[in-house]
């Protein structure tokens, strides 16, 4: 693929946070070196963790056999830092944040960066597919019920549509912009995408997301990983609201209101069934009829997996999907009744919109 870019071959730095990634990051790393690049030159700066699994060592021996990786050292060893930390030692005009759980279709990077200088956007990403990282059935259950909209909801990189959009994943940035909104927030140590996106919004440059390549992402790999990653989203849904609210949206919060339903109906439903009046006893099924209601929608959403991916194991989606949304939306009530608030950090790895 012929890329023409300002007459001119850039440089395209891509930004991959790792921290024992053993399982994940040499599937992801030969998707990387194996992109083509014949309208653009390449980089890859790996910024590692600290990972006790072998993965730094696994980074440091492919950085030896190509001049074209570098392996970076993230001493706080949270996600933002780690993008900031590439963003700053970036050497391309472009830059591309990826995640070392995702393998990227070899021709990701050169349609992303078509597609954004076609669509006059500061970031473009691809179509995101959900596939489970083995054949459990856990890992199953997972990656099936994140890629449904019930699951994640019809905003969410998982299921978006193609065209512009509030927040892409895996994209290819100008770091121009990416200089001019200072990086990523490194007091937030989940929904920093969100707030990025929201900032590069807000200085006019516009997202996109294109289907005419594609990246394969694999999801947590158990049932309780799952959950408990809901119920972390959820705290840090509240957090983030706090420190800026126009980076997220009333479809985040779906599940707080879910569980707040859910308390109140089971506080009802205890008093009708404590009720000596007959006719207030209806009240005792309003716990039982919210819980059928969602476990049916869920029931529809499993057999639409069941016949798309030929899976029986998709029976037992609807009690994942109640387990995640209620997880994720006691996350949410958690932080609201502990009044949790963003944590300011005392040094910071932020590039400096000057030293570009």
């Amino acid at each position: 693929m012929q890329l023409e870019i300002h007459n001119k071959r850039q440089l395209v730095s891509v930004v991959l946070a790792t921290f024992n990634e053993t399982h994940h990051v040499q599937k992801c790393m030969d998707s990387l070196l194996a992109q083509e690049t014949s309208g653009f030159h390449m980089e890859i700066l790996a910024v590692d963790g600290g990972s006790t699994d072998g993965t730094r060592e696994y980074l440091e021996k492919v950085a030896g056999k190509d001049s074209r990786v570098r392996v970076l050292r993230n001493e706080k060893r949270k996600a933002p830092f780690a993008f900031n930390i590439g963003v700053r030692e970036a050497k391309g005009d472009f830059v591309c944040i990826f995640g070392s759980h995702t393998i990227y279709k070899k021709d990701y990077i050169a349609v992303c960066l078509n597609e954004l200088i076609a669509n006059g956007a500061g970031g473009c990403g691809g179509r995101v597919i959900t596939e489970p990282s083995s054949d459990n059935i856990q890992a199953c259950l997972v990656a099936y019920g994140m890629a449904h909209p019930f699951g994640s909801s019809r905003k969410s990189f998982r299921t978006q549509a193609e065209g512009f959009a509030d927040t892409v994943n895996y994209m290819v940035i100008r770091k121009e912009a990416m200089l001019k909104v200072g990086g990523y927030s490194e007091a937030l140590l989940r929904n920093q995408d969100n707030d990025f996106n929201q900032k590069l919004g807000a200085t006019g440059n516009r997202l996109y997301c294109t289907w005419k390549t594609q990246c394969i992402y694999h999801p947590k790999e158990t049932v309780g990983e799952l959950f408990r990653y809901g119920y972390g989203n959820g705290y840090w849904n509240l957090i983030s609201l706090k420190d800026n609210y126009a980076s997220m949206q009333l479809f985040h919060y779906m599940p707080f209101f879910f569980v707040i339903a859910i308390i109140a109906s089971l506080l009802l439903s205890i008093a009708g069934l404590l009720s000596l009046n007959p006719e207030l006893r209806i009240l005792a099924w309003l716990l039982p009829s919210l819980l059928v209601l969602h476990l049916g929608i869920g029931t529809l959403a499993a057999l639409q997996v069941m016949v798309r991916n030929r899976y029986l194991g998709a029976v037992w989606l609807p009690f994942v999907f109640l387990g995640f949304h209620t997880a994720y939306g006691c996350g949410t009530l958690m932080a609201l009744l502990t009044g949790a608030c963003i944590a300011k950090t005392k040094s910071s790895s932020r590039p400096n919109p000057q030293a570009s």
